[in-house]
């Protein structure tokens, strides 16, 4: 059952936008556990499953194209692993815990809990080439087609498990280019507006 101080923020970012780094310090400034990469394997902890590290591979992939369903249950196992993550967010969701989650579809999953805010981050392309030409020391071409090639697969894998669009704004409270106010402005900036609709909840009782 949603609580009233409740508080979910699903952060969903294009990839070298730095919405990991923004999701992490939002979630260090309001004190909340962030999940991302490490939700597998908070869910094989949850459920006793072995070789953790090897579940994460099948993390936030598009589904495999060789799908069969034998007696209700599909054999693709990217499609299996991602039921349990969405099963889990609305497992904690519905134990009324607070939290920060990555991508996911959670913008989706969670859309039910109006303590759930949901925010695209995006940046303009030569910020998010430069950003991961940085982190992961490759040259500007490598930047470029890693940078096509991992949002193409986050856009298969939440077009197929939503309804709606990834990226169309009218999926989120908030759609902003980090590249206008940088990490630190799009940080403050979205606190702020979190704090602000923290206090209209309360107002409104929510």
């Amino acid at each position: 059952m949603e609580k009233k101080d409740q508080l979910i923020i699903a952060i969903s970012r294009e990839f070298g936008s730095g919405g990991h780094e923004i999701a992490e310090r939002i979630a260090k400034d309001f004190d909340l556990p962030l999940y991302d990469y490490n939700l597998m394997r908070e869910i094989a902890k949850d459920k006793n499953l072995p070789n953790t590290h090897e579940l994460e591979k099948y993390d936030e992939l598009p589904r495999s194209p060789i799908n069969v369903s034998i007696r209700g249950f599909s054999t693709s196992t990217t499609q299996n692993f991602a039921i349990m993550q969405f099963d889990y967010l609305k497992k904690k969701a519905e134990n009324g815990d607070s939290f920060v989650i990555v991508g996911r579809c959670a913008e989706t999953v969670l859309k039910d809990y109006d303590c759930m805010i949901p925010i695209f981050i995006l940046a303009d392309e030569d910020e998010k080439v430069k950003r991961i030409m940085r982190i992961y020391d490759m040259d500007k071409k490598e930047a470029l087609a890693t940078i096509k090639s991992q949002n193409r697969k986050r856009k298969s894998y939440h077009n197929y498990y939503s309804t709606a669009k990834w990226g169309d704004s009218r999926l989120y409270e908030l759609s902003i280019n980090s590249s206008k106010l940088g990490i630190d402005g799009t940080v403050k900036f979205l606190e702020n507006y979190i704090k602000a609709r923290q206090e209209n909840g309360k107002a409104i009782g929510i």
